[in-house]
């Protein structure tokens, strides 16, 4: 099976303060242990709220808000990751993404490079990478998008790959397969799904390729622990095709 293991925001990202070297450090090694077999796919952490852009869609109008501001209906379908010089691009790239769901919400995170976490001097005119998070609905929790709206979201994913935005994409499975892991200086407590919502905004993700939920959650275990023992993972199954 294919995991999410998803973290939430926390007061030191949300103030733009870099990790400490020791969690880099920890976290690398960790991602590392699980790349050499195989099992880490993908991963990325983001930055604070101020460097975000939130798209609300509704009755065919669109309403951008630019951060810093808390969570809201924080709940994700699917993650796009794109690459472009500005954030307008990114915004004009999810404004046509919305227009394709009607009535929903996307949230544009700039990932975290290494130059923004001391692991290498920032280099001249990077491009900018941002993780599109589509926001869930009823219809992605009920299992899906219609078939029209699946048609149009793969020719606008093919357009966006053959301009050079989109570099991957991850689709999640409803929160009713989900398991929301509460961690209390390293103790835990497991809530299933289905989530009516969540009002923490993504820190970061990794995905994981894994035998089971038993297997999700201890690796889960160590994970929180590098990230200091008390927050808040979903742990999500990614839809795999």
């Amino acid at each position: 099976m294919r995991f999410m293991l998803m973290h939430k925001n926390d007061a030191n990202t949300e103030a733009g303060k870099p990790p400490p070297m020791e969690l880099v450090q920890e976290m690398g090694a960790f991602i590392g242990e699980f790349a050499q077999t195989g099992k880490f796919i993908d991963g990325a952490g983001l930055a604070g709220s101020s460097t975000r852009v939130r798209l609300t869609f509704r009755d065919g109008q669109c309403t951008t808000k630019r951060g810093p501001y808390r969570g809201e209906r924080e709940l994700p379908a699917a993650f796009w990751l794109l690459e472009v010089a500005q954030i307008e691009q990114a915004i004009g790239w999810a404004e046509r993404y919305g227009k394709i769901l009607g009535d929903g919400e996307i949230e544009l995170g700039k990932v975290n490079e290494p130059w923004d976490i001391g692991l290498a001097p920032r280099p001249e005119n990077p491009p900018l990478h941002v993780l599109l998070v589509d926001k869930s609905d009823t219809a992605t929790e009920a299992g899906g998008r219609s078939s029209q709206q699946k048609a149009a979201l793969s020719r606008l994913k093919t357009e966006m790959t053959k301009a050079g935005v989109l570099l991957r994409t991850t689709e999640l499975e409803p929160s009713a397969k989900a398991k929301r892991l509460v961690f209390t200086r390293n103790d835990l407590s497991v809530i299933d799904g289905p989530f009516v919502e969540s009002k923490e905004l993504v820190g970061g993700f990794s995905v994981m390729e894994l035998d089971s939920f038993d297997e999700a959650i201890a690796l889960c275990r160590r994970y929180a622990k590098i990230l200091g023992g008390t927050l808040e993972i979903d742990l999500r199954v990614v839809t795999t095709t």
